[in-house]
């Protein structure tokens, strides 16, 4: 490889790790907006913490087990060393010789943050801050280096030629497993489901900024997937920005019209949720995806989005933005694309995927749910009543967003603010 070209190399690399950076504005700005307002400044503090956590946890410990340069468990568990170690000249990766071993870092630190991202939606509410963010660095530091060792650190999945180019399954999946466990320890918010098993909705107070974060997310995704090509080959590179966007407009596109059937009405947030379906379902086999299979691919994920989201709420499954369905179910999706679509689709594909998503689901799962429960035994998880109904902003921080707006209260089945 010429010099000239390992700069071109690490230069869009690193561009692309500064675009998965700014996915963390358009996810706290979605949250925010898909909540209400008397927990914004508890949304934007936890998505502020998790980047700063995610970068120094996946430093201290993180990128070694993901990146091992020894196995201890025939590639099931690796190990690398604390901390970061270049070697003589830092010149070489941990993952490819084309790119410095900082560049690796860089940009493999932003997908980590980004896997712990997806639970802070899915938890918004009713969540105590501190249990909050000792509960995603464990996610981070633990259990998403793990299994993102066994397919990009060279485990055993790779061995069995598991396909997951960007991260449906080791990134999102992964994110929507940790916020299922976490939900279910939680239970829903207040007045969520009423006993006779209504579903009462609790609308966000800012699609505005809901339609802000997602289109910043996109944005982001195309650093996201583009970079994960690992190089500057223009064909390479171009064929995963055009199958990136074919898929997520499908996939608005598919959302905006499977809601306007199901609840006779153009929900808007259900089509920002199905650009994010196209966008995770895509992530697994942009490289190996012409634009027809593409669309095909983000119309389904659009599709499912609408009715995973519908099906959670039927079994009181309470998750404000619909992270679990967007990141977790049509994550599972897109890591079944490549065994069904493009150059490697077979049955055999097929069952390895399927294998892939049953190891990464049950380990993350098993690890969820312990990590959310012994933080719930030792510190509590979930903030009092008189503090949810009040808002974690007052509670948890003792500020407000908008301090100059006046609260106006309606009765209902509780107090709520409006």
């Amino acid at each position: 490889m010429s010099s000239e070209m390992f700069t071109v190399n690490n230069l869009w690399i690193m561009l692309a790790g500064c675009m998965v950076f700014m996915m963390h504005l358009g996810f706290a700005s979605l949250e925010s907006g898909l909540t209400r307002a008397k927990n914004t400044v508890n949304i934007l503090f936890k998505n502020t913490m998790i980047i700063c956590i995610g970068i120094l946890s996946y430093c201290v410990i993180g990128f070694s087990l993901m990146y091992p340069d020894a196995w201890g468990l025939d590639g099931i568990l690796g190990w690398a060393g604390i901390g970061l170690d270049p070697g003589a000249d830092g010149q070489t990766s941990a993952y490819d010789d084309g790119f410095t071993y900082y560049t690796d870092f860089f940009f493999q630190a932003m997908f980590a943050a980004t896997a712990a991202t997806i639970v802070s939606g899915a938890v918004a509410e009713r969540i105590k801050l501190l249990p909050f963010l000792v509960y995603i660095t464990l996610i981070v530091s633990i259990s998403y280096p793990i299994t993102g060792s066994w397919v990009w650190g060279g485990g055993w999945l790779d061995e069995m030629g598991f396909i997951d180019f960007a991260g449906s399954t080791l990134v999102h999946s992964v994110g929507g497993w940790a916020a299922l466990a976490a939900v279910i320890v939680l239970g829903p918010r207040l007045g969520k489901y009423a006993k006779d098993g209504t579903v009462n909705p609790i609308p966000g107070h800012s699609l505005p900024l809901a339609c802000i974060g997602v289109f910043l997310l996109w944005f982001g995704w195309f650093g996201f997937n583009g970079g994960s090509v690992l190089t500057a080959d223009a064909d390479e590179v171009s064929l995963v920005l055009t199958t990136t966007a074919l898929s997520a407009a499908a996939g608005g596109i598919a959302a905006a019209l499977v809601a306007f059937f199901v609840t006779k009405s153009a929900d808007l947030t259900m089509a920002l949720n199905g650009i994010l379906g196209g966008l995770v379902a895509i992530t697994a086999s942009a490289d190996l995806q012409s634009p027809l299979t593409a669309i095909a691919i983000g119309l389904i994920g659009g599709g499912i989005v609408v009715f995973s989201v519908l099906a959670f709420d039927r079994i009181r499954i309470d998750d404000p933005v619909g992270a679990i369905s967007v990141h977790g179910i049509v994550g599972i999706w897109g890591t079944l694309a490549p065994g069904i679509f493009g150059a490697e689709a077979g049955v055999g594909q097929l069952g390895t995927q399927a294998v892939g998503i049953l190891a990464i689901g049950a380990f993350t799962l098993v690890f969820a749910f312990i990590a959310a429960f012994a933080v719930k035994a030792l510190m509590g998880f979930r903030v009092d009543a008189s503090e949810e109904i009040e808002g974690l902003d007052l509670g948890e921080h003792e500020m407000s967003a908008y301090p100059d707006f006046q609260r106006v209260y309606i009765k209902s089945y509780h107090a709520r603010e409006i």
